[in-house]
Order: C-alpha cells, then structure tokens, then sequence
C-alpha cells in the first residue's frame, strides 16, 4: 500500500504476550464484495487512500497492514446474563491491527511537548473473519444483515454523540449460512470496527478465573500506561475509578440516545467507555422503561431503564478482578463514584441533546426531570427522538416546535414545566439551527421498521440506495448539531 504519514502502526497489545490471545487466520471467503467503507473513519488512522482492491486485500482477505504482526483472537471469559462462562474469547473475529489516531500538526507537537503519544491508540477488529480456538460450535461468521445492522447502529450513535465504536469496513463474503433467528439461509459478511480499546472487562476476569496475580497486574499497567494514562503506575484502584467514570459516561449517553444495547455482558464493556458490539440493539420509539432489545431477554436484565444497574453489576465484577492487586475499600470507594457520575454525565448528555449551555447543577437537574417527565406523560403520542428535535437549542426553536406535526402535545402542565426548566438554559450555538436538517418537519431516527425496511431492499432487490441514503441523511444530521 502507499506509505501514508498520518499511518502509524503500534500494535502494543502484543506487548502483553501469547498468554492473553491467539494467532489466527482468517477464513478464505468465496467472494469478496466491498459494500461500505468509512472513509472518514480510514482518514483518521491514515487509511483513507487505500484503492477498493487494496481495501478488500486487507479487510477481507486479511493481508496484514504494514508494521501489524498479523490477526490474534483475544482470549477472555464473561458474565453472560450474569452466568460465568469461562469458555469465550474472540470467536467469530479478531485484534488485526492497531495504529495512532491521526491529529493536526500543532495537535500533535503539544502532546509531544506535554509527554504524550500523538494520537490515541486505535484497534481495528473482525466479526465475521473465521473460526478461532474459541469458536465453541459456531461458525465463526456474520450475516449480511447482521452487518448491516451494526453500520446503521454505530453510525445513528455517532450522530447522537454516544462514544461508540466506528463501523470501519463492511465486505460480502459469499455464503450461505444458517440461522435460528432469521430466515435461512441468508447472506454473510465479514466487517471491521476502529474502536479505541478491545481489552474488556472479561480480559480481567479469565486473569483472576485462572489465579494469575501476574496477569492482572500486566493488564493493569497495560492499559493505564495506553488508556488511563493520568492514572499512578500501580494503583489499580485509580484506574478502576478511571473506568467506572468512563462507563459512567457511555451508560448516560445510552440513556439520553434512548438506546439499548440489548446483551450487556461482561465481555461487552470495555476499558476506555466505548460502546462495541451491536447485536439485538433498539432505538426507543418512546419512553418506555422496560424496553428490550433482546427476544430472549425475558426477564428484562438489560431493558432500556436497566442499563445503569447492568453496567454497575459488570463494574462490581471487575472490582472483584482487581481484588488480587489491590485493598477493597479504595475498589469500592472507586464503584461508589459510579451513581453520581453517571447523574452528572446524564444531564450533561440531556443539554448536548437540547443543545443548551449548562445553568449549574439544580436548574440542569430540573431541565433533566421535566424532559422525562414529559417523555412519560406523552407516551406513545410523543416519540423520543422528536422531543430532542423539535427543541434544539431552547426557546429558538419555539416558532418552529409550537407550529410544527407536534404542536398539539405542546400544550400541557407538564409541558409548561419543561418549557420553563429549557428557557431556563442560553442555547448554545443556535447558529446550528440554520441548517437544511432543522428546516425538516421529522429528525432522522433509527427505529426498527426502518431498519428491516433497508435490509428488506438489500435481501429482495440487492438495492442498497436505501442504506447509503440513509447514512447520507444521518451524516447531514452529525454535522448539524456537531
């Protein structure tokens, strides 16, 4: 590939090891046809001037990039629904490479003068790519659909302001394969994410499962060395409060998106706060707290409400991990940081979302309590993502919420509270408010009709204008409220 500057590959987790993953290689797929590439995404790790033959090389037969040892399957364990099963790991993909993030030159010459890397660092990861050791029974594949549907997640959390990963490449495989949950056969696919960390909570449980002290403290300095970085060498407490604060974040940011990610196992959170992984996920229609996105969540463990109790179950399980290295009161002392940052980092999330300037933490906390009073009050009538649309930016969006499809559900008590704890609120940047996106009658939203409506296009027709529209509208909706 032409050598690129802004590509620089570092692919420390190697650093760890052969005891935390596996060399692998991918399978030999039958066909290889390029369906989405995130160039936006390339762009940022220096990748964005690969050719479609170089691409499809490298993420879909799996041609190491230059400077990148080649694919390992991470080894892990995991709480799934809160039952320990040490007999997981990267089953159906793989770490296959990890490089620095690209920043603008002054950027990146003050992170060096301050003493820190240029960039973050990145992982690029499969789903999809083959049998590893840790296959079990499964194939080792993806379904089409199952890729698409993860392009169409990460990319409606990226507009909505979630730390999500990014789907970095989609690529149609060429087989046939069987599922229980979808109509069979169906069509596979092979995809790569760029996420910042694939170390999982997971990573630390198969550490302690086995008893190795060693290998918790190897992944303690592992990641506050690349991740935490503010953290002390050695205090694994601190770095557990790094994590919770991070996970505070990420839950709050679900929560204000009105997203559930639907399997929030221990193998599914990470260390840096990133959501990862869609499978079974939904978007609210409205305010429901007992919303799953799971068919075989039936007692509502990961409902949409849940989710805060579901992170902090996984956190306490981490704790447990860290245990070997560190005193218990400091770890729960850490845990109990939790609730009150996921509170702050929830309100912060509703302002982003209303695009308004904080007013301190009382009037921020009622502008908070009348937005969900007002989601509950309106039920089914008043869809989640509207609400957040029609008043973007506070009282500069009256003349167009007050006259526009949902003007008649504006006009309760509950509504007069809201009205007042927003008014309350500067806008911030109303500028935004010109934008072509805001002069629509309806916000772009992400909801499961839509969803089997695009993939219904691909599967019937093999017409995928629907999907690449649909990616185009959400792009102009990020960079309006951006």
């Amino acid at each position: 590939m032409p050598t690129n500057p802004a590509y620089r590959p570092e692919p420390r987790f190697f650093d760890l090891g052969d005891e935390f993953g596996d060399a692998v290689k991918a399978a030999d797929f039958p066909q290889t046809i390029l369906r989405y590439r995130n160039d936006r995404a390339a762009a940022s790790v220096g990748l964005d001037g690969l050719t479609d033959a170089e691409w499809i090389a490298h993420f879909g037969r799996f041609e190491p990039l230059p400077g990148q040892p080649g694919p390992i399957a991470m080894r892990y364990h995991g709480h799934q629904f809160r039952t320990y099963n040490p007999d997981i790991g990267d089953g159906r993909g793989f770490l296959a490479a990890q490089m620095r993030e690209a920043v603008p030159a002054q950027a990146a010459s003050d992170r060096v003068a301050s003493g820190s890397p240029p960039g973050r660092l990145l992982d690029l990861g499969t789903k999809g790519s083959g049998r590893t050791p840790w296959s079990r029974d499964g194939d080792g594949r993806l379904t089409l659909k199952g890729g698409m549907r993860e392009v169409l997640a990460s990319t409606m959390l990226e507009t909505l302001g979630v730390p999500t990963s990014r789907t970095f490449s989609l690529i149609e495989t060429g087989e046939a394969l069987s599922r229980g949950d979808e109509p069979s056969p169906t069509r596979s696919a092979v995809l790569v994410r760029l996420q910042h960390s694939h170390v999982r909570f997971g990573t630390f449980q198969r550490a302690a499962y086995l008893g190795r002290k060693d290998q918790i403290e190897a992944l303690v300095e592992h990641v506050r060395a690349i991740y935490h970085p503010q953290v002390a060498p050695g205090d694994a407490a601190a770095l557990l409060a790094a994590i919770v604060e991070a996970s505070a974040r990420l839950t709050a940011s679900w929560i204000a998106a009105g997203f559930v990610h639907g399997v929030l196992n221990t193998d599914n959170l990470n260390v840096t706060g990133e959501s990862f992984d869609y499978g079974p996920w939904r978007f609210l229609p409205y305010y429901e707290p007992g919303f799953t996105a799971a068919y075989f969540d039936q007692f509502g463990l990961y409902a949409f409400a849940r989710q805060p109790e579901a992170v902090f179950w996984n956190l306490t399980q981490l704790a447990g991990c860290l245990k070997l290295v560190a005193d218990a009161e400091p770890l729960t002392e850490a845990l109990n940081g939790f609730g009150p940052a996921y509170i702050r980092h929830l309100r912060a999330a509703f302002l982003r979302r209303l695009g308004v300037k904080s007013l301190g933490e009382a009037a921020d906390q009622r502008l908070l309590d009348a937005a969900l009073a007002l989601l509950r009050e309106g039920g089914e009538a008043l869809r989640w993502e509207p609400l957040f649309f029609d008043w973007f930016a506070g009282f500069a969006s009256s003349a167009r919420a007050l006259s526009g499809p949902r003007a008649a559900l504006y006009q309760s008590k509950t509504f007069a509270d809201f009205r007042f704890a927003l008014f309350e609120h500067e806008p911030d940047r109303p500028e935004r408010l010109e934008h072509p996106v805001f002069a629509q009658a309806e916000p772009e939203e992400m909801l499961i009709d839509e969803v089997e409506a695009i993939w219904s296009a691909i599967d019937q027709c093999d017409d995928w204008a629907p999907f690449h529209a649909k990616l185009a509208r959400l792009a102009g909706a990020r960079l309006a409220t951006g």
